[in-house]
């Protein structure tokens, strides 16, 4: 009797400490994308066919650029283009190095359909010898999600 009086008491204490208020409509953050642009309808069984045609795309131009031979301190760009050829915008929410020598640059502004971009690699040298390869993960909301972008190379 004492375990299952105990067992409520905290079954209440903690449906009832969790409590999440609604945030009052002046604090919502008026920069925000409107959910109908963000919302992906992948799931575990598949999706609805028609959502995931109309889904963007992220087709890239090549996913992988070799720098060839650098020399040790020098810093490598290279501008991956990619075109949206979906029927919705394409927003891109991170793009993230391998490493803290690889630093990617993505557009914050969605891309509308048909409409192309780039992302910008860096790739920093500097105490880096030998041969490198390097990748950048970006996800969207894009069918795929996540696109892998690569840099390869030797440094002298």
């Amino acid at each position: 009797m004492k375990k299952y009086l105990l067992f409520t008491i905290v079954a209440a204490a903690l449906f009832t400490a969790c409590k999440e208020e609604k945030p009052k409509e002046e604090a919502r953050d008026k920069n925000l994308l409107p959910t109908d642009l963000v919302n992906n309808p992948r799931s575990a069984n598949g999706g609805n066919p028609e959502e995931l045609a109309a889904m963007p795309t992220m087709d890239f131009k090549d996913t992988v650029f070799d720098f060839g031979t650098i020399k040790e301190g020098d810093v490598s760009v290279h501008e991956f283009e990619f075109t949206n050829n979906g029927k919705n915008p394409l927003i891109i929410s991170n793009a993230t190095g391998s490493c803290g020598c690889t630093i990617p640059e993505y557009p914050s502004e969605p891309v509308v359909a048909g409409k192309s971009n780039k992302i910008k690699v860096e790739f920093n040298s500097k105490g880096k010898p030998g041969h490198q390869e390097k990748s950048v993960a970006v996800t969207t909301n894009s069918r795929r999600g996540v696109h892998m972008l690569y840099i390869k190379g030797n440094v002298k």
